[in-house]
């Protein structure tokens, strides 16, 4: 019978806190349906999950990741952000990078109310740096047909309605 052990991000191991699933068995063709692997929890160290691995696996982990562990999901973000990187960055920095990526988003804001103002704000600068000079015109995009004295075209002085195109049909049927 296996112990079932707990990994913090410190990498000290305490008895698990909760009855955790029956651990998976593994017959090395035995027949006798023998446990011969000890299942440990392990928590990441980026994001906080926590999975059920073999003490040999957590091992490999750690060591490609400088004594952390991290999840599989993390790990591909930190392959991720090498790949990213304008220069060759070591696999320390860019684990480095996402963890300060991602303690950004676990801890709420300190003031929750500026935050949400701070989002609103960005949120209005991106979509008038992408709007056209076109479209942040106040005037309305329908023309005005109540007697501006301009031939209908809403008050703007210099602007030409949209012609009317032929049809397509007309040439395809005949």
């Amino acid at each position: 019978m296996s112990a079932r052990v707990h990994v913090g991000a410190d990498g000290e191991t305490a008895p698990a806190k909760t009855p955790p699933p029956e651990p998976k068995v593994r017959n090395d063709g035995g027949g006798d349906g023998e446990q011969t692997d000890q299942v440990e929890f392990a928590k990441c160290d980026c994001c906080g999950l926590t999975e059920e691995c073999t003490p040999a696996y957590i091992a490999r982990i750690r060591g490609r990741y400088e004594g952390r562990w991290i999840c599989g999901l993390c790990s591909e973000a930190v392959e991720e952000e090498i790949l990213r990187s304008d220069g060759p960055i070591t696999t320390g920095e860019a684990l480095g990078r996402h963890m300060s990526f991602s303690r950004s988003f676990r801890r709420p804001p300190p003031n929750p109310k500026e935050h949400l103002i701070s989002a609103m704000r960005q949120l209005m600068r991106r979509s008038l740096e992408s709007a056209s000079p076109r479209a942040m015109r106040s005037t309305p995009s329908s023309p005005d047909r109540g007697g501006s004295g301009d031939g209908g075209r809403g008050g703007v002085v210099g602007r030409q309605p949209l012609a009317r195109s032929g049809s397509c049909f007309s040439s395809i049927g005949g």
